[in-house]
Parts: C-alpha cells; structure tokens; sequence
C-alpha cells in the first residue's frame, strides 16, 4: 500500500512539475485561462449578490439611512464590476461600455463608474501586434510600412490603433485586434450567460438577458474588421451629399478579419471642447450636422452606426479647406432596420416631438410596448412624462427633470427590465445609440437644442413621404405626395428661419435699444 502510494505521488509531482515546465516555457497568461477567467466572474457574482442580499437587513426601506446605504453598495458594486472587466478585459470591457452607457435603465453609481472604461482598455505589447501582422499579412512589419509607431493612437477593448507610413508615403492607421480576443470571446459571453441567469435567480426583478443575447450576436461582427470596412464604405457612399462628414478610406489590400488599415485621420474627441475652442469649432454646428448624420440613417436608411461614443466621433478643420470636419470612426457596429420597423419609429418620434398622444400610444404598441408604452415614451426621449404630453419639442430639458428620470429610473427597474426584454431586438442598439448622442449633447450645453428635433421631422417626412411614394399605383398620386412632402420640409425651414431669427444677436440687440427710443 506504501509502495502504491509512493508511486501515484511520484506520478502526481512529476505531472505537476511537468506542467509547471511547460507553463513556464510557453509563459502562458493565467488570465488566458477560462477557469480563471469564470471563476474570477463568478467570485465577482457572489460578492456583489451577498452584499445586496445582506446589507439592508437592519435598516427600514425608504428611510434616509437606507438611500444612503444603497448609493455606498451601488458603488461598491459597480467598483466591483469595473475591477472584473479590467482584470478579463476583452468582452467584459466591451459589455462593460455598454452598461456604462445606460443612464436610463442603470443607477448613477454605475454610469459613472463604469465609463471611464472608455479609457482604459487593456494594451498589446509590440510582440503580439508584430505576431497577428505576421500570421495574417504573411510579412514582416518593415515589408509592409516604412515606419510603424510602437505607442498606438488609441486602444479599445477588441484592438488597438497604430499609426504608420505605406512605401509610397501615404500615412495610415492600422487597427490590429488584440490577439486573444477571437478566441475568448464566445467563452466569456456563454460565462456571462451562466452568471446573469445565476442572479436572474435570486434577484428576479433583474432581468438582463436581453445584453447577453445582444453581445452573442454581435460580437462575432465587431470581430470581423473586413465587415467593418465594408460598412464604412456604404456608409461614406450613402452620405456622400453631406460635406462636413469624413470617413476614412480602406486599404483593403492590407486588411484582414483582424487588421483593418484605413488613411490616418486627426481630430479631437467630440466632446472636447477645449479642443474646439483651440480651434474655433462651432459647438453648436457641430452637434446639429451629427443630429442630421444619424436621423438620416436612422430614419431615411435603416442603416445606423451604432457605437457613436466620443472616442469614435472625431471633429477637426479640414487641412484642405478649413471647413469643421467630423471624422466618423469604428464601423464594426451597425444595425439594419426592418423597413416597417424603421416607419412605426419615424410615426412614433413625429408624435412625440408634436405631443399627439393616440399616436404615441399606437406606435408604441406597434413597436412591442404594450401597456408600458408611456414608459417606453420616457425612455426613449429621457424626458418626463409631462414632457412627453405636452410634445418634447415644446418643453426644454431642465436640471430638476433629469434628477426626476434618474429617480424613477431606480423605481421602475423591474418594469423598465420587462420592457428591454419585451421591444424588438432592433430597438435595443438605437436606444444606445441615442443614450450615447444625447450625452455628446449634455457635453456640448446643446441638448435643449430645438435644432434637433426639426433635423429628426425633416427626415421622418422625407422617408415617410418616400414609403407613400413606393405604394402609389398613379403618377397624378406621387404628385400629390410629392407636393405634399415639399409643403410639409418648406413649413418646417420657415420654422427654422424664424426660430433663427428669433436668436439672433440683432434682435436681442434691438430689443435692448428699445427701451432708451421711449
């Protein structure tokens, strides 16, 4: 027996001293490890769920001490969930941005916390970037560029920038994915699955499924950068009338379902304003020209960029012609409108802007709200339910209204889970989309802006008139729509004009010089 059992802990040391070997000499990551990685999630998991189940057991709901307690776990658990998303990286960052993006649906604590994601990516070693070059180009880094920065321009959670110089002197930028996100990636959306069901369970008003389906389906495009040059393409074509709107252009020769080389492109951060005081950008011609940007493609085309965050959203004068400039960046993230999707969404926000609550509620039945659609409504505007009554272009956005949202937010948690989990999968990227523009807009000081919302009109009109247009069986009939159309856009540019004349430096002028003419 002693002699069997010496020779089985022979075997084991061995086993264990050869593996540490072979750990050693491959200088393996332990993060690279998926049992690390889930167990680390789920240590993550059950430290925050104790630390809700136990933390208000002695303290009386909606007391003072109780609000205070649940803003200090609130915080402590977003600072767990950041640490986590940090230590994985990859996935967890990219659903960590996201979550970091849900003011309406998240509590302050979170938001806050978890948005300074944006800038902390994880970073890949010159080795590991000169390794997916190799294995995907076939060549070394001095065959493809002339000169190849080492410290990259910018890192996200799936790649990181480079700029570098082609042969022929042209200046690019090269988007290599981190290397072991593709193959992490599918691992850790099915360990987020498990863990979200895990606290699905204890917690049943938690209800967050709908992000882990959202991530298992478009990861595997955000990973793909040849679908991404394909995007930025269609886009750049599809709003070539525009001429303040830049999207670089692909080298495909040198592009892979990793490597993504595009002309290198500067510019300061949307939301920089410092940045376009130094260089005398308009704040406010900025965030009109990116409100008419994404209510064409939202409304008129169906077809919307859907990751707008200021790393990806670039202003800049034009080195050419000195006009303001935005540089769009990141086309890994689109979503495709279903056409009678995309109608019910141009019907729904044309009442809303107007007030007309039968069609508020109508299209936002049509949309899958059901008996939640004066919720949906708040939701998607960010605006109070008296707001929404009396029409969102007609009361501006107060600081005591979004101390209202964000108080109901926490109240209707459950109610606002259910209805995530109830509207059309379709619908849950534009209400990113929108929450990430609107806070661009809180930034910039132009978010009341009523400029917006008569962008948004004008192109509900325009797809709403072409959809009547595509059904009319005469010419006589498109006539009529067509006349139609134009009288409504004309309405609405003589709005805009008096609206213009209304703010102008003139008439505040003559307005002040009236009281010394009595």
């Amino acid at each position: 027996m002693a002699g069997r059992l010496l020779k089985v802990s022979s075997l084991t040391t061995a086993a264990f001293a050869s593996s540490g070997f072979y750990l050693y000499n491959r200088r393996l990551d332990l993060n690279d490890l998926s049992i690390v990685r889930f167990g680390r999630a789920a240590a993550t998991t059950a430290a925050i769920s104790y630390d809700y189940l136990t933390a208000f057991k002695h303290v009386e709901h909606g007391t003072e001490e109780y609000q205070a307690l649940k803003s200090k776990v609130h915080r402590r658990s977003a600072k767990r969930l950041l640490d986590l998303c940090c230590a994985n990286r990859g996935t967890f960052i990219k659903v960590g941005q996201h979550l970091g993006a849900l003011e309406y649906l998240l509590p302050e604590e979170y938001t806050s916390t978890l948005k300074v994601l944006h800038s902390r990516a994880p970073q890949s070693s010159m080795e590991e970037i000169q390794e997916v070059l190799r294995e995907d180009l076939g060549k070394e880094l001095s065959e493809l560029f002339v000169s190849f920065e080492e410290t990259p321009q910018g890192t996200a959670s799936l790649a990181q920038v480079h700029k570098a110089v082609l042969h022929d002197g042209r200046t690019v930028a090269v988007k290599v994915q981190h290397p072991k996100v593709q193959r992490q990636s599918s691992k850790d959306i099915l360990v987020m699955e498990i863990l979200v069901r895990t606290v699905h369970w204890l917690f049943p008003d938690f209800a967050f499924m709908w992000l882990v389906e959202e991530a298992k389906k478009n990861m595997p495009l955000e990973l793909d950068f040849l679908n991404e040059g394909r995007n930025a393409e269609k886009v750049a074509s599809m709003l070539a009338h525009y001429p303040f709107l830049k999207v670089p252009m692909i080298h495909w020769d040198l592009s892979t379902k990793r490597i993504l080389t595009m002309e290198f492109a500067e510019g300061g951060e949307v939301n920089d304003r410092a940045y376009m005081k130094k260089h005398d950008i308009n704040v406010n011609e900025i965030s009109e020209n990116l409100g008419k940007m994404y209510s064409e493609m939202i409304f008129v085309h169906g077809f919307v960029h859907c990751d707008p965050h200021p790393g990806n959203v670039l202003v800049r004068k034009c080195p050419q012609h000195k006009k303001t400039e935005i540089v769009l960046l990141d086309h890994g993230l689109y979503q495709i409108l279903q056409p009678d999707f995309r109608l019910d969404y141009c019907q729904l926000w044309q009442a809303l802007i107007n007030g007309d609550m039968p069609k508020v509620e109508r299209y936002s039945r049509r949309l899958g709200a059901g008996d939640l659609y004066p919720l949906f409504a708040c939701v998607l505007t960010a605006r109070s339910w008296t707001a929404v009554n009396t029409g969102i272009s007609a009361v501006p956005v107060t600081q005591s209204e979004d101390v209202e949202i964000r108080t109901n937010a926490a109240l209707y948690l459950p109610q606002i889970s259910e209805l995530l989990n109830r509207v059309p999968r379709q619908m849950l990227l534009l209400l990113k989309t929108n929450d990430l523009l609107r806070g661009i807009e809180t930034t910039l000081g132009t978010r009341a802006a009523s400029s917006s919302f008569i962008n948004m009109s004008r192109c509900c009109i325009r797809a709403l008139a072409r959809h009547k247009r595509s059904k009319a069986r005469s010419r006589r009939k498109r006539l009529q729509i067509k006349l139609s159309e134009s009288l409504r856009l004309w309405r609405l540019s003589l709005f805009e004009l008096f609206l213009w004349v209304k703010d102008s430096v003139l008439v505040h002028w003559l307005a002040a010089l009236l009281p010394f003419g009595h």
